[in-house]
């Protein structure tokens, strides 16, 4: 099993940073050598979009990946993917907010009321923040672990929700492909989660009967 010392640690943590950052200099690279496509609006919404699931479907991995591999060691780098997919969702919202409507906050809120896809993203964008607010040490002692633990249950939440807004946004062009991908490993991802939660809670000793 190999279990990193503490600057094998920091070396990972910082090549996990920089290559979290990739997306966005490829995104940044692409407007520099005008090579975001026909529609670079578009473009830009999808590449985030993608990514917040990608680092959705990172963050929930850590603890099944930490369990069956026997490195405990993973759970450092589950807040900086967790934020990481933060990041890429509030650039994901700043290209809509920006691009498609200016900064125009009521037109914004009439196109979240009218198109369902819309509505249940921004909701899924809107839990994330309190889990991204709460991430620090400091928030964990505030909260109290229990509570802590309850408030980032959301993610049981947000994570179908993401799903759900990546179905319907694809389900225009009847491409259902990557919607289902996605959909099947974040089901195993928060099944296994489930599971072993259910297993630590359900399982009792067994006591023979007194005679």
């Amino acid at each position: 099993m190999f279990q990193p010392g503490s600057t094998q640690l920091r070396a990972i943590k910082i090549a996990v940073f920089l290559a979290a950052l990739m997306p966005l200099a490829r995104l940044i690279w692409f407007g520099f050598t005008d090579r975001l496509g026909a529609n670079p609006i578009e473009f830009i919404t999808r590449s985030t979009g993608d990514w917040t699931l990608y680092f959705l479907c990172l963050t929930l991995a850590i603890t099944p990946l930490r369990r069956l591999l026997q490195m405990p060691w993973l759970i450092k780098l589950r807040r900086m993917l967790g934020l990481f997919c933060f990041f890429y969702a509030v650039l994901h919202f700043t290209t809509f907010l920006w691009f498609d409507h200016f900064f125009d906050l009521e037109e914004m809120w009439r196109d979240v009321l009218k198109r369902p896809f819309i509505a249940v993203g921004f909701t899924a964008f809107i839990l994330l923040i309190p889990l991204a607010l709460t991430s620090t040490n400091a928030m964990v002692r505030r909260l109290g672990g229990k509570s802590w633990q309850r408030l980032h249950r959301l993610i049981y939440l947000i994570a179908p929700l993401g799903i759900l807004h990546f179905w319907w946004m694809k389900a225009g062009k009847n491409d259902f492909a990557e919607p289902i991908l996605f959909g099947v490993i974040i089901a195993i991802l928060l099944g296994l989660r489930l599971y072993w939660r259910f297993m630590k809670n359900g399982a009792q000793p067994l006591r023979t009967a007194p005679r």
